[in-house]
């Protein structure tokens, strides 16, 4: 996977320094491209966004969980470089998620969003996906618990 170096490297602060990834150890690009090929296995969208020549974010659906009865429904992810951010990136990336979605056996997008996150929950909305609930407490990272909000959306 050509992609992988570039997208671990816009991943890893993200790890590193927030709480929206509960990863605590840094991703190889190894690592990013078997997760790649994982959701490309399954049939699923894994997209990039470009500008310049340079990856300035990417996004994916994955499995839900791994039980039959969840095969169409998916959770999907996205994560734009810092310097991104702001400037409709990643509304169009998440946009062309959705419609990759829609194209595929999804009938229904799930997205796990750390709290606090006002960008997120705000792209989130505007794409159509309603609040679902909250899981209070459902991590620890960096010495403190992190709630967890459930976004939902129907993708078909």
């Amino acid at each position: 996977m050509a992609d992988a170096a570039a997208i671990a490297s816009l991943y890893n602060p993200y790890v590193r320094d927030t709480v929206i990834t509960f990863e605590y150890d840094e991703v190889s690009a190894d690592a990013i491209a078997e997760r790649i090929q994982a959701v490309l296995d399954k049939e699923l969208p894994y997209l990039v966004a470009e500008e310049d020549g340079g990856i300035v974010g990417f996004a994916y659906a994955a499995p839900y969980r791994p039980r039959a009865a969840y095969l169409h429904t998916v959770e999907t992810s996205i994560y734009l470089g810092m310097e991104s951010r702001g400037r409709g990136t990643g509304r169009a990336l998440y946009t062309a998620l959705l419609d990759g979605l829609r194209a595929s056996h999804a009938h229904s997008a799930i997205a796990l969003i750390a709290l606090p996150n006002d960008a997120s929950i705000g792209l989130h909305r505007s794409l159509g996906f309603a609040e679902v609930g909250t899981l209070v407490e459902a991590g620890r990272k960096f010495d403190r618990w992190i709630d967890v909000a459930y976004f939902q959306l129907s993708t078909s």
